[in-house]
This record gives structure tokens, sequence and C-alpha cells, in this order.
């Protein structure tokens, strides 16, 4: 017999008065209620009240039990409750990585609206192009563009992303646009090198392959914004996401090349633990950003 409706029952029964009132409020029989104090008192080992037709009355031992028992219920109340709001109500610290870029100009700048409509979050970012460890670093949300995803968690598509080629028109007057894959081992490629990155070279995708591509350049590093600026600057080629520069693409800034062999999906993803119930915090700050990358206009605004 279940513990619970035991110590539900005693504590009925004493603040009813008798069986059947509290058999009532239960909606059982009063020979069932009956049966869960007799099982209770069993499994203790001692008596916690005398019964008669017409009186109850509480033992010593079932005076302090009571007691106990009360505290008990109330603090599962309390923790049902937290627990039920929580899965409606957006609560508590959320702790969310980003890559370094993307997150400065993409995630962290929607936290303070966020936090506005749900006063009751507060929102630590680490900002690193390092793939962090999200449970073993305490971290309730990974947002990630690309790659391979643990199948211990779960991805949401929070928008669509490509990986391109690109430079600016100076460079390409400079240097020639490049027309088949080959081609990239005669122009200068900025690279980012942080140990996962760019080292062993550009991505694409031939003959429906995938195929990775050696680059070289006299530049490259491990920040991504700074490679960017590089890239703008015409220094060189740069293998730069769409999130980043389409307003740059709508001005004509930077032109793209070789796009018959990107990749078709690069796309940015909220990545966390699985878990049977998700916390609201991480449910509607997942759907925030969803919906603010929805925009039509969003990424060519720059």
């Amino acid at each position: 017999m279940d513990k619970l409706k035991q110590i539900e029952a005693f504590v009925s029964v004493v603040e009813k008065g008798s069986l059947a009132g509290a058999a009532l409020e239960q909606n059982i029989t009063p020979v069932m209620l009956g049966r869960r104090i007799d099982a209770l008192e069993k499994r203790l080992g001692t008596k916690l009240m005398h019964r008669t037709t017409r009186h109850l009355t509480l033992t010593e031992q079932g005076t302090v039990f009571l007691d106990h028992c009360r505290k008990l219920l109330t603090e599962l109340d309390i923790a049902e409750k937290i627990i039920s709001e929580g899965r409606h109500k957006a609560t508590g610290h959320l702790v969310v990585s980003a890559p370094a870029a993307f997150g400065r100009k993409h995630v962290a700048p929607h936290a303070p609206a966020f936090i506005a409509t749900n006063p009751e979050v507060q929102i630590s970012f680490n900002l690193t192009d390092r793939v962090v460890d999200l449970v073993r670093e305490g971290y309730d949300i990974s947002i990630r563009i690309g790659g391979a995803i643990d199948p211990n968690f779960v991805a949401v598509k929070l928008a669509s992303n490509r990986r391109v080629v690109c430079g600016t028109p100076e460079y390409f007057h400079r240097n020639g646009i490049p027309k088949t894959l080959e081609d990239i081992a005669n122009h200068n490629c900025l690279s980012f090198n942080l140990q996962g990155g760019q080292q062993r070279g550009w991505y694409f995708q031939q003959g429906g392959k995938p195929v990775i591509i050696k680059t070289a350049g006299n530049l490259d590093c491990n920040d991504g914004e700074l490679l960017h600026r590089w890239v703008s600057e015409g220094l060189g080629l740069g293998w730069r996401s769409t999130w980043e520069i389409e307003s740059q693409l709508a001005s004509g800034e930077l032109l793209t090349v070789l796009d018959e062999f990107a990749l078709p999906h690069y796309d940015i993803m909220a990545v966390y633990p699985q878990q049977r119930h998700l916390p609201a915090k991480v449910r509607f700050f997942i759907d925030r950003l969803k919906s603010i990358y929805a925009q039509p206009d969003y990424w060519s605004k720059g």
C-alpha cells in the first residue's frame, strides 16, 4: 500500500475527527480508509490512535507523528506547486553558452527584453567558440552553429544558415574569382584556428559528397569577429556564415563565390540535455529566439 496514501489518510481522519468524514473527503469508503490506518500502524509498529464509533483519540506517538506528517504534506504541496508553476512560468537562473561573435550580436542583446517579460529569470552568458560540455559545466542551453549533436542532447533549429566563401569586390578585382574548389589554393584564405575550427580546411559538397579543401593564408586567428573584419577589409577570402554577412551581401560589400559547392545546411541550433520536463525558462528563451530570427528582415538588418 502506498505510504503517502496512508499518511494522507491518517492526517485526514484526525482533521475531520472521524473515518466517515475523512472517507467522504477522499471519496473512498470508511472501510478502505480504516485499512490504510491499520496498515500504517502495522508498518510503524505502534498505535497512533484509539478509535470508537463515537470518539477518536491520538496516542502520544500519534501526536508526534501527526506534526511531522503535516509538515511533510505541506512541503510536498509547496514542491508540487513550484514544479507546476515552473512549467508555465519562467523562473530561476538560466545559463547559456553561445559562440562569441554570434552571442554578442544575436543572443545576448535579446536578454533584457526577455527578462522584462520574465522578471523572475536571471541569465548568465558564456560567449566562447569552444564547444562546451553542457552537463559537466552546468549549462541549460548551448547555442551552436552546425556540427554533430550528441544523441543524449536535444537540438532545436532556430534559423537556417549556410557557410559560404566570400570576399570584397576589390579583393576579387585584384585576385580573380575562384571557379573551382582547386582554385582556392591560389587565394589568401583567412581561417579560424581554434581547436576544432578550420585548421583542417574548409568543408564543401562536390558530387553529392562532403569534401575538405585545405586552405592557406597569411592571417589566421581564434576570433570569428576579427576574421570577419579582415574579410570585409579585402585582405582575403573567408568561409563565413550567412548570419554574419547577410547585410553585407544585400549591400554589395561582400560577394559569395563557389556557391554551388556550399554545404546545404549549417543551421543555428539551441542544444540542451534530454529531460522529461523542460523548464519554462529554457522553453520560453528558445521560443523567443526562434520568433526573433523568423522576422523577414532580421538578418539583413545587420
